[in-house]
């Protein structure tokens, strides 16, 4: 299945979707058909601040025209935080959806996980993952979602985690651990690698990205279909 993506929102989280989507292809020894497109990452926060989702959500569906017209089968949004508008860009989209926040719910019960802090994006912060985790708890540093969250955004436009961020992201999750009972900590921010990636920080750390690439690697290599997806969403 030829797979489409909606990248530059940001750009190092687009980079690693195409890392371990190409990864995931070579394991099985197949090969990858696969298109991006790029957003403005300016505008997607312009939006996602002002909850002005219809917008968004029109942006995206001429994205995904151009997509359907390069030969694509289905489209994923390279952001959680890009997915505030999910529901109105399905409403617009010429192509199926895959989306990377329903199957996380699924994988934390699969993993015993009971409860989950966040790090991402102050909308998923705040709204516990939209609010789609039905089977396991979702917990935040309350206080700290507006710091924590532009920490996030101006990291996810530099495309690079300074020592300092890696540090702010690094100790936020250890206390949500430590305070707020949590069993591991998500990465509910697709550029949250930057900061991650080669740490041991001495608790769990699920990333998100894994979850939805593992899906989308399973429809590119026709391991799953569109119909099973589309019970999901």
């Amino acid at each position: 299945m030829h797979i489409g993506l909606i990248g530059g929102i940001g750009v190092a989280a687009t980079v690693v979707y195409y890392q371990r989507l190409t990864a995931a292809m070579t394991a099985r020894g197949l090969p990858l058909e696969l298109t991006i497109v790029h957003a403005d990452v300016q505008e997607l926060i312009r939006n996602n601040l002002s909850d002005n989702r219809a917008a968004q959500a029109e942006i995206y569906a001429g994205l995904i025209d151009r997509l359907r017209g390069a030969g694509a089968d289905c489209v994923a949004i390279t952001s959680l935080g890009g997915h505030f508008c999910f529901d109105e860009t399905v409403a617009l989209s010429s192509l199926p959806l895959v989306s990377a926040v329903t199957p996380l719910d699924d994988y934390f019960a699969a993993q015993g996980l009971n409860t989950v802090g966040l790090l991402g994006t102050r909308v998923v912060m705040k709204t516990g993952l939209y609010g789609q985790l039905k089977k396991t708890r979702a917990v935040a540093l309350e206080d700290e979602i507006e710091d924590l969250g532009q920490s996030y955004q101006d990291m996810a436009v530099a495309g690079v985690c300074t020592p300092q961020k890696r540090a702010l992201f690094l100790d936020a999750g250890q206390r949500m651990v430590d305070g707020l009972g949590a069993d591991a900590i998500v990465l509910a921010g697709t550029d949250l690698n930057l900061a991650f990636d080669g740490q041991d920080p001495g608790y769990r750390v699920v990333d998100a990205l894994d979850v939805h690439v593992y899906l989308l690697a399973r429809l590119a290599a026709d391991e799953a279909d569109l119909d099973e997806v589309r019970a999901k969403i």
